[in-house]
């Protein structure tokens, strides 16, 4: 359990949350482990077998304080949230700007250069660790020019000026993803990004943490009250969940894209894994399936400096941070969006 930008994560699975007096108590298997004032409080969000009293239900309703709660994965189950709610404000707002061309331009910018820094990052990481596996010239290159695109970015006023330039990074980045392979690469070369259906196991890979992804980052911005289906980058389109796919950007290079290349140079999976149809689309087993999901759960573990916040906090908290930061921007409270970049 750990207290962020005046929101209360509760992952200690078995924990209990109760009022005393004029403060929110949490504990576990009967023992007290924290207790915070409830006027210090903007939110709580409950992961997994966390249970509530009644009691402090109405109490946080009363306090303005919304109460979220997730299954332990992250997948976004209820919230609580008393009469007097700054939801349909922050909604209004949010559907007021995502109809600005321009506003829209800058925050898919916002999105973009988390994405592409995090990705100029991937690859120099694989640099400094395995530069003399790799073709080195060819990645250097791609980092050169992904860190050009960033600077071009300020430049750029338009929503089809920013995909544009989206794209041409994309090609950059997946252009030598295969050189960062260094294991299995029988099995797990890597021709170029394909999906809807995946046509290799790499692709499979990818797109399957992805999703994953994706349900993560809409319950965080479910947790703080935005919707989930009005995006900026990802215009409208019914079924998509389209500012989910916008805050995602960010972490697909980051957790995503790395874990991708964990498993396989690790030999954490292997071909006998995966099976191809007679269409040509490839497919998980069930057992690799479960073990990518072990994978992925455990990266979000790990600990990690937020760049903004100047402090540590789990990965698999990041989603829920840069979701209150945005309500956050949105509502006037912040001068700009940082995106989560990764040093």
């Amino acid at each position: 359990m750990k207290k962020h930008l005046n929101t209360l994560y509760i992952t200690t699975q078995g924990a209990y949350l109760s009022k005393e007096g004029e403060t929110v108590m949490v504990s576990v298997d009967g023992e007290r482990r924290l207790q915070v004032p409830v006027h210090t409080i903007g939110g709580i969000v409950c992961f997994g077998r966390v249970m509530c009293s009644p009691f402090l239900m109405g109490f946080c309703a009363q306090n303005g304080v919304g109460l979220s709660f997730l299954t332990e994965n992250g997948r976004f189950l209820a919230r609580v949230q008393g009469p007097v709610s700054g939801n349909v404000l922050l909604r209004r707002e949010q559907y007021r700007r995502a109809d600005s061309a321009e506003f829209s331009a800058a925050m898919a910018k916002f999105f973009l250069i988390g994405k592409i820094a995090n990705a100029r990052t991937v690859l120099q990481r694989v640099l400094r660790d395995h530069g003399g596996k790799i073709a080195q010239a060819e990645v250097e290159r791609a980092v050169a020019l992904l860190g050009g695109a960033l600077k071009r970015f300020e430049s750029i006023g338009h929503l089809d000026g920013v995909r544009g330039l989206e794209g041409e990074t994309a090609r950059y980045y997946f252009g030598v993803f295969d050189h960062l392979i260094t294991n299995q690469k029988d099995a797990f070369s890597f021709n170029g990004r394909n999906r809807r259906p995946p046509l290799d196991n790499v692709n499979c890979l990818l797109s399957f943490l992805y999703t994953v992804l994706l349900h993560d980052v809409r319950s965080a911005l479910e947790g703080v009250g935005l919707d989930p289906a009005v995006g900026f980058l990802h215009r409208d389109r019914p079924g998509r969940p389209g500012l989910a796919l916008d805050l995602m950007e960010e972490f697909r290079p980051f957790l995503a894209d790395r874990l991708t290349l964990s498993l396989i140079n690790l030999g954490q999976v292997n071909a006998r894994g995966f099976s191809k149809s007679e269409t040509g689309a490839v497919t998980m087993r069930d057992d690799t399936r479960k073990g990518v999901i072990v994978a992925y759960q455990k990266r979000k573990q790990d600990e990690i400096l937020h760049p903004f916040l100047g402090e540590k906090v789990a990965v698999g908290i990041l989603f829920h941070v840069q979701a209150l930061l945005l309500a956050r921007y949105l509502r006037g409270d912040l001068d700009g969006y940082p995106p989560f970049v990764w040093r």
